[in-house]
Order: C-alpha cells, then structure tokens, then sequence
C-alpha cells in the first residue's frame, strides 16, 4: 500500500475559455468553455488543488490575468498558477491572488538568476515547471529548446526548489500515457517533490503513478481525460487515494 497520490485537475485558459491543447501546440485546442465554471465543478468533485495555467500569457500573446485571479479568488480549495510568469511584476501579481504555487517555466531556463532569487524570497510558493522534449527543456510555449533538463533539476534543487512540474510534451494532451520512466529519472536526481503532467488517459495511468509516490512523485495533473469524459474525478480521487 503506497501514499495516496495528489490530484491537481487542470484549468488551461486561453482567450478567456478553458481550452485543452495537444502537445501544447497553438491552434490545437478544444474549447470547454467558461473556466470558472469547470474550476467550480472540479471544486464540487472534491478536489484539494486546481492546477490554473493562463496559455495566452505563456504563448507571450497576452494575458488572462483578470480572468486567472477571479478563479483564484473564487476557490476554495489551494490553487497553482502557471503561464508567462517571467518577471518580478508578473511573479508579484500572480502570488497577490492567494495562490498555493506559482509555476516558473521559461523563467527558469532564460534568467535563472532571478528565478533562484524567487526561490529564496518565496520557498514553497515557488514551483519550477520541467517540459521536456527528450532530454531537452522546452521554452516558450514549448517552441523553443532550452538545455538539458538534468542540468536545469541539480541546478535548482541546490537552489531550494520544493517542487518540479514535470511535463513530456509528446504527451500532453495525446492521452498516451504518462512517461514514467522520465518521471523515475526526475524524482532520483531530486529531493524535490514530482508533480506529473501530461498524458494521462485512464485510472490505470493514475495505479502506475501512485506506485512512485514512495521515489518522490507526488501528484499529478489530469486534464483532457477528465473534459472528454474518460472518467470522473471523483473516481480519479478514488483510485489517487485507495489504489
């Protein structure tokens, strides 16, 4: 019997819409509609996190910001942010939502100075955000490569980071399958907890996760399964907690 596994169900907005991309491509959304209300129904599911990405503003094409504190405001539950985070304005106006975790993506790979900065100012509060295309980082939006991800993990681990959001952008969004293997990879060069994201499909993929919460992966974020119905999150939270 292993710990029971985290669940961070995923609200991605983009112009003003939940959206769900595919290998976090632009332009290959499905649209869900108000993200408010599909915060509020994962809420009423019982879920202890929302995982709260603003897509426009990690794209560098402009900001859902208004919309991403009204979520935040609005929940109960401990909220993370994620998107176009890169500067001390955009750091300090994320953390004045009340949010548990902001997400460090791009920061990390092209000012890893201020990023480390971040981490010493805000400890727990700060995530770093691990998308990996092989071995690479990915930057951006996932559009451009940003070194070796093993580098970018010891580098940050000494620097303090609590937790990595660990995301294989093949599997974003393609309900593949988690990659398990980098998730192993990950936890054994860190202290840090492991949050997965990206290609999980059925409550099989959440077993196989669970059985590494023991290496230091700790939760992991679902999204397209859950808004095209593979399953329920009451039923994800099930098997996250009981096996």
């Amino acid at each position: 019997m292993t710990d029971a596994l985290s669940l961070l169900p995923a609200v991605d907005v983009q112009g003003g819409q939940a959206v769900q991309l595919s290998q976090g491509i632009a332009g290959s959304e499905k649209v869900f509609g108000d993200p408010l209300a599909a915060a509020r129904r994962w809420q009423e599911a019982g879920a202890e996190w929302l995982h709260l990405v603003d897509l426009d503003a990690a794209f560098g094409r402009g900001s859902n910001a208004d919309v991403i504190a009204e979520i935040t405001e609005a929940m109960d539950l401990k909220v993370e942010l994620s998107g176009g985070l890169r500067d001390d304005a955009a750091l300090e106006r994320a953390l004045a939502t009340g949010c548990a975790r902001v997400n460090l993506g791009t920061a990390a790979l092209e000012n890893p100075d201020w990023c480390e900065k971040a981490i010493a100012e805000h400890g727990e509060r700060i995530g770093i955000a691990i998308d990996v295309k092989g071995t690479q980082l990915a930057a951006r939006g996932w559009v451009r490569e940003g070194g070796d991800w093993r580098e970018a993990v010891d580098r940050l681990s000494a620097a303090g980071c609590r937790t990595f959001v660990v995301t294989d952008v093949k599997s974003d969004g393609m309900l593949t399958g988690p990659n398990l293997q980098l998730l192993r990879d990950v936890a054994a060069r860190t202290d840090a907890e492991v949050i997965a994201s990206g290609g999980i499909a059925q409550l099989d993929d959440l077993r196989a996760l669970r059985e590494l919460v023991p290496l230091g992966v700790t939760g992991a974020i679902i999204g397209t399964a859950l808004y095209v119905g593979n399953f329920t999150l009451t039923d994800a939270l099930r098997v996250a907690r009981e096996g």
